[in-house]
């Protein structure tokens, strides 16, 4: 992956991050909703709602910033995708509570992967700053699923 140098680059990336978080989570909790869950329904809501409020944190952030319109082959993603956009494609039928917490854990863990490694590998001390400011909000959805995991143990 390509070193984020530039605060509106970072911020655009960031954008794009949360607003595929808070869609997958709302997603997931819809999932849920279908599958008679309320309880993990109304948690993967919650983490929606973080979402959105870290892409209005983002977006209020580039404030001033002529934050650039990005096409998809633009974005300085690992893998070629937005480390938030889990497609739920195809997966409906396998939509159990522990698959639907493991998807979602994958995709926080990629989400924290990407900000360390902008904040380890950028020289831009602003962007190092906003990257770790995210990438320990990620840690923390991350230590959230993994005890919401821990209550729901996968079935033999």
């Amino acid at each position: 992956m390509a070193s984020i140098h530039d605060p509106a680059l970072f911020l655009a990336h960031a954008c794009a991050l949360e607003e595929d978080a808070a869609n997958r989570f709302t997603d997931l909790s819809e999932a849920m909703k279908t599958y008679g869950n309320a309880e993990v329904a109304a948690f993967f809501g919650k983490m929606a709602e973080f979402s959105r409020l870290h892409l209005a944190e983002a977006r209020k952030r580039s404030g001033f910033r002529d934050i650039p319109a990005l096409a998809p082959e633009d974005f300085q993603w690992p893998d070629g995708e937005s480390p938030e956009a889990a497609s739920m494609e195809g997966s409906h039928y396998l939509m159990t509570v522990d698959y639907a917490l493991e998807l979602a854990l994958d995709s926080e863990k990629r989400g924290h992967a990407f900000y360390a490694d902008v904040a380890a590998t950028t020289s831009d001390p602003e962007v190092r700053m906003m990257a770790e400011e995210f990438a320990s909000e990620e840690a923390e959805h991350v230590a959230e699923l993994e005890r919401w995991i821990a209550r729901f143990p996968k079935k033999p």
